[in-house]
C-alpha cells in the first residue's frame, strides 16, 4: 500500500463519524460496496435485487459508493479508505474483500466470507459479533462431506482423493477434518494437498500444488471455495479438464469456469439475503447485535461438458437432484 493510500485511510478511519448521523437530511441513505474483484458483479446484483425485494429503489430511497480493486491489494485498501470519508450509511465487502473493510472502525460493516469469521477474528462470536461487523459466512461443515459423498455417487470407483487447500483460509482445518472422516466412511484414501496463498497476484504456490495433483494423479480431486482457488478458478478448469481429473468445488462459478461440480451455497442469493442485514442496519440496529448467519440452503451444480469431456456419464439419479446443470 503506498503513502497516499495510508494516509487516506488514517484520516478516514478517524474522521469517519459514525455512519447513520452522517447522513444529511432529506437525502437517500448510501451504501459503500467494496469488491476485490472487477465488473460486471452478480454479487453486487444479487444485493440490489435482495434491496428492491424490500422496497428500495436505487437513486431515489437508496444510493451506492462501488469501489472495486480489480485484483489490487493496493486498490482495494485504498477503495476501504475513500468509503470511509464518503458518508456511507453502511459498507458491504465482498468475500476477500473484509481484509481492507475490517480497517474502518465507525461505519458498520456488512460482510460475506467463506471461512470462520470467528477464527479469523473478525468477530467475537457467531451469536453476538460486538463491534462494527456482521454478515454471513458460507461455511459448512456438513457440506464438506456431502461434497465427498456426491463425488463417490458420481464415481463409484473413486478410491483416492486429492483435497486442494489454501491454509492461509480460516477454518481450513475444520473443513479438512470434515472431508477426512467422510473419505475414511466411504473407503477414500484422501490426499492432503496443501499450499498458502492470497488471493491477490501470481499464483505461485498454487501453481506448485496442482503440479502435486498433476504427480499423484488421483482418481478426483476436491477444492476448498475461498478467495485464492476463486480467483484462479479459470485456470482451475483448465487443469481438470487438461488433466483429465473429476473435480468437486464448493460454488458454481468455479463449475462456470470448467469444474465437473459444486455443492454449497449460492452466492448470489447469499448477497441477496445481505441485504436484509442491510435494511437492519438503516433502520437503526447495531451490526454487533446481529448474529452471523449461516446458509441453509445448498445447490447442486453438474458441468455435462465437463463430463463429456473427461468421457464420464453422469448417473440419472444424481442429474435428477441437480439444481442446474451445464450442457
Amino acid at each position: 500500500m503506498n503513502r497516499r493510500a495510508f494516509l487516506i485511510l488514517s484520516g478516514g478511519l478517524l474522521a469517519a463519524p459514525l455512519a447513520i448521523e452522517a447522513q444529511q437530511a432529506g437525502k437517500s441513505p448510501r451504501i459503500g460496496w467494496l469488491s476485490a474483484g472487477a465488473p460486471p458483479d452478480p454479487f453486487l446484483e444479487g444485493f440490489r435485487d435482495g434491496l428492491r425485494k424490500l422496497g428500495y429503489v436505487e437513486g431515489q430511497t437508496i444510493d451506492f459508493e462501488i469501489r472495486h480493486a480489480r485484483g489490487s491489494l493496493e486498490a482495494l485498501y485504498a477503495g476501504a479508505a475513500e468509503l470511509a470519508q464518503s458518508n456511507v450509511a453502511v459498507v458491504v465487502a465482498s468475500l476477500t474483500a473484509i481484509r481492507a473493510a475490517r480497517t474502518v472502525k465507525n461505519i458498520p460493516i456488512l460482510f460475506t466470507v467463506s471461512g470462520d469469521p470467528v477464527e479469523a477474528g473478525y468477530v467475537q462470536s457467531l451469536a453476538r459479533p460486538g463491534g462494527n461487523l456482521t454478515g454471513i459466512t458460507f461455511q459448512s461443515l456438513e457440506i464438506a462431506g456431502k461434497r465427498v459423498e456426491l463425488l463417490k455417487e458420481a464415481l463409484p470407483r473413486l478410491r483416492t482423493l486429492a483435497a486442494l487447500s489454501n491454509t492461509d483460509h480460516p477454518g481450513e482445518k475444520s473443513e479438512l477434518h470434515a472431508t477426512e472422516t467422510a473419505s475414511q466412511r466411504l473407503g477414500i484414501n484422501l490426499i492432503y494437498v496443501p499450499f498458502s496463498q492470497s488471493p491477490f497476484g501470481p499464483s505461485p504456490e498454487l501453481g506448485k500444488a496442482l503440479e502435486t495433483v498433476r504427480r499423484t494423479q488421483p482418481d478426483a480431486m476436491v477444492v476448498f471455495p475461498e478467495g485464492a482457488t476463486m480467483a484462479n478458478r479459470v485456470d482451475l478448469g483448465n487443469f481438470v479438464i487438461a488433466q483429465r481429473v473429476p473435480s468437486m468445488f464448493g460454488w458454481s462459478e468455479y463449475v462456470d469456469a470448467g469444474g465437473l461440480m459444486s455443492y454449497g451455497a449460492s452466492q448470489r442469493d447469499t448477497h441477496a439475503r445481505l441485504a436484509v442485514y442491510a435494511d437492519k442496519i438503516l433502520k437503526g440496529s447495531k451490526p454487533g447485535d446481529l448474529p452471523i448467519e449461516q446458509p441453509t440452503k445448498f445447490e447442486l451444480v453438474i458441468n455435462l461438458k465437463t463430463a463429456k469431456a473427461l468421457g464420464l456419464a453422469i448417473p440419472p439419479s444424481l442429474l435428477q437432484r441437480a439444481d442446474q446443470v451445464i450442457d
